[in-house]
């Protein structure tokens, strides 16, 4: 029984164009992130993947990426059963958030700024570190509500963030907490897995 899990980063946001620690903030999508959403679409629709259920974030750059995909896909019809929530939300960067990242590294330093965007275990002030993206949110919710799907033999796409679907593919096994800082997503470009009675046999990005 074979099937796919489909990861998502959002298309561009405002914050992400402006070099801003986003975080929880609810930025939206510019002109090339919505044309990055559509594109994503059209290449799940090249690919011929078919989805049973779709979850996303509840910021709005995820879940209008979500639409906008599903739309170009030719799956419009699942855009109402669409379940979103908080846990997918990306990383809460705390007092980080709204900060310029290079302006960030000139007051803090490359090392500190560097630490507090990729340690898996040190949190930015007042804000999450992955290790508690992975544990506290994402690990529960995925095993509660996404993993019996994928292992049943349904497809699944995953709109989310770039921290939210990093924790993702530690949760999957396909990444560690030592490895993960390699793992990028770019923004707008699905990452398809293939499984195979629950197993995973492929890995690569849609292009």
């Amino acid at each position: 029984m074979s099937n796919y899990l489909v990861l998502l980063r959002h298309g561009q946001s405002q914050w992400n164009l402006d070099n801003k620690f986003t975080g929880f903030y609810d930025a939206p999508l510019t002109d090339q992130g919505i044309a990055e959403a559509k594109a994503a679409g059209e290449l799940l629709k090249a690919a011929n993947i078919d989805f049973d259920q779709v979850f996303t974030s509840t910021l709005q750059r995820a879940n209008i990426t979500a639409r906008l995909a599903l739309e170009a896909a030719g799956q419009g019809e699942l855009i109402d059963s669409m379940i979103i929530h908080d846990d997918l939300r990306e990383r809460d960067y705390g007092d980080l958030v709204g900060l310029n990242k290079d302006e960030t590294r000139a007051k803090y330093g490359d090392e500190q700024v560097h630490i507090w965007r990729r340690s898996y275990d040190t949190q930015p002030p007042n804000g999450e570190c992955l290790k508690d993206v992975v544990e506290n949110r994402v690990r529960p919710y995925y095993e509660s509500n996404i993993k019996f799907l994928v292992e049943s033999g349904k497809n699944v796409l995953i709109a989310a963030h770039g921290n939210s679907l990093r924790a993702m593919l530690i949760i999957l096994g396909v990444e560690t907490p030592d490895s993960i800082n390699d793992a990028e997503f770019g923004t707008g470009i699905p990452l398809v897995f293939e499984l195979d009675n629950g197993e995973i046999k492929k890995r690569y990005f849609l292009k």
